[in-house]
């Protein structure tokens, strides 16, 4: 065992915690929270959201030099399998400064390192899992609309997607995978903190979850759509908005469970 992983190991309660309901003065409270845990610790932003900004670069460097699309799927099944453990920095970092615990760097990644020991790796498995089967679906929903089209080059030939099989291939396409990202964002929202903070298994965190999304689906529904629109827009320029919005979306969820957790528990 290295030092890192030694260097993670703390004492954590069991089981799910009573989790209080979700509000929208909740959410806004969190944003508020996770904007000044970004300010307090800028160093671990640009450390931990620089790794998706660079896999970012290397995906589109990749893809243009080679010219196959598909290096973007082999890149975006990557993506989380490091979400959750840059996920757990953010995480481990706000709890430090929760708590006016020193931001040591060694002890934080040691944090992180020791989640491979954990439960951490299962709840990885499942949304490859989940964004696998949805390529297959993508694939499907392809061949049934466009899979007869004449076309040469995908790349080149955007106006088959003009045709009315091409428009229905993008609204299926869409309306699928929006349900595919509505799980996951079900599944991991509350389950990614809780099993920072708890000995808890995989699965009972993923359920529990799911549960606190589906008690309260307007506030954790408007919450989904803020990340999503708030993610979008830092691709645009270059991936560097990645740099305010991954610090800022990951302690705000953080402060979100822990206001669930303390306002159950006063």
């Amino acid at each position: 065992m290295n030092d890192l992983t030694r260097a993670g190991q703390v004492e954590r309660a069991h089981g799910v915690p009573d989790l209080g309901r979700v509000t929208i003065e909740m959410l806004a409270e969190a944003l508020r929270r996770g904007w000044a845990d970004t300010k307090r610790a800028p160093g671990f932003a640009i450390l931990f959201a620089g790794t998706y900004v660079v896999l970012g670069w290397i995906m589109t460097w990749v893809t243009l030099a080679t010219g196959h699309s598909y290096w973007l799927i082999f890149s975006a099944v990557g993506f989380p399998l490091i979400g959750p453990f840059a996920a757990v920095g953010f995480y481990e970092v706000s709890h430090r400064l929760d708590e006016a615990r020193p931001l040591d760097m060694r002890a934080i990644l040691g944090v992180i390192a020791h989640q491979r020991r954990r439960q951490l790796p299962s709840i990885c498995a499942i949304i490859i899992f989940v964004f696998l089967f949805w390529f297959f679906l993508a694939h499907m929903i392809f061949a049934l609309f466009l899979g007869l089209s004449t076309m040469t080059n995908i790349s080149s030939s955007y106006e088959v997607f003009l045709t009315g099989n091409g428009l229905a291939m993008l609204t299926v396409g869409t309306v699928v995978g929006g349900v595919f990202a509505l799980l996951l964002f079900m599944i991991t929202v509350i389950a990614l903190p809780l099993l920072l903070d708890r000995e808890v298994d995989f699965v009972t965190a993923m359920i529990t979850s799911f549960g606190v999304v589906r008690r309260d689906p307007v506030p954790m529904l408007g919450w989904a759509a803020l990340i999503a629109g708030l993610t979008f827009l830092a691709l645009l320029p270059a991936f560097l908005g990645l740099f305010i919005v991954l610090p800022l979306l990951g302690h705000a969820s953080w402060h979100l469970y822990r206001q669930l957790r303390d306002s159950a528990n006063p």
